[in-house]
């Protein structure tokens, strides 16, 4: 198989993947209202999928440090939002067990999306990777977090 046939093939079952995710259900929604930290400070459900969620927030003044960069926080706490969306929105019972966050570059323009995959589900402990990009798709940070499945 020739390279261009087989990038071919790998873009439309991308695609394909891409188009079966879908918008949160109502009860979804209602379920995480209650991580009133992240919702408080707008973060939001895009999309969820088998272990995976995508979340976004729109950047606020109060989300802005004294040098009028995004805080830190922000990034954190929109990532582990995803990470709790997209590990307990099927069964809840998921945790963070460990995360590690790297600051890769400022944010740009007025919105931040969080997007977790689940890299391993295990019997007890799961592990995922949360990529948050800018409202340009620029890569501001990366999440590993290490989950734990209670009871």
């Amino acid at each position: 198989m020739s390279p261009r046939i087989f990038y071919a093939i790998l873009s439309k079952m991308l695609c394909r993947q891409e188009e079966m995710r879908m918008k949160p259900a109502e009860e979804t929604v209602r379920l995480f209202e209650k991580d009133r930290f992240a919702t408080d400070n707008g973060a939001v459900i895009d999309e969820v999928d088998d272990h995976y969620a995508r979340c976004s927030l729109h950047i606020e003044a109060k989300h802005r440090n004294a040098m009028g960069a995004v805080m830190g926080g922000v990034y954190f706490t929109l990532a582990d939002f995803a990470f709790a969306v997209a590990a307990n929105w099927q069964e809840i019972g998921t945790v963070s067990l460990n995360s590690e966050i790297a600051y890769l570059g400022a944010a740009r323009g007025d919105v931040l999306s969080a997007e977790a995959v689940c890299v391993k589900n295990g019997r007890t402990t799961s592990y995922y990777r949360i990529e948050v990009k800018d409202g340009q798709g620029n890569l501001a940070a990366i999440v590993n977090t290490t989950g734990y499945r209670k009871g």
